[in-house]
């Protein structure tokens, strides 16, 4: 059960990672189409800013701390001397 778990998480933080990702490339490069006149999406990321890739950054940190702490608890109840 545990492991399913672990698997079924690392691979929604994958996708995240992908997408937050994604979502950095494609700011960086609208904001230097905006600063050229090219119009490149920087207002369309902008209003997905809050609900997309705010929480999609969340989800990001939070599995990370989730997972880690899932290892944690594993060593400690799995150690033996």
């Amino acid at each position: 059960m545990k492991d399913r778990l672990i698997r079924w998480l690392n691979q929604v933080l994958v996708v995240d990672v992908f997408l937050v990702l994604l979502s950095f490339f494609w700011f960086a490069i609208a904001l230097i189409g905006r600063s050229l006149g090219v119009p490149l999406g920087f207002d369309l990321w902008h209003r997905l800013w809050e609900p997309v890739f705010t929480p999609a950054i969340g989800i990001l940190m939070a599995g990370a701390i989730l997972s880690g702490l899932i290892n944690q608890i594993s060593k400690r109840l799995n150690f033996k001397d």
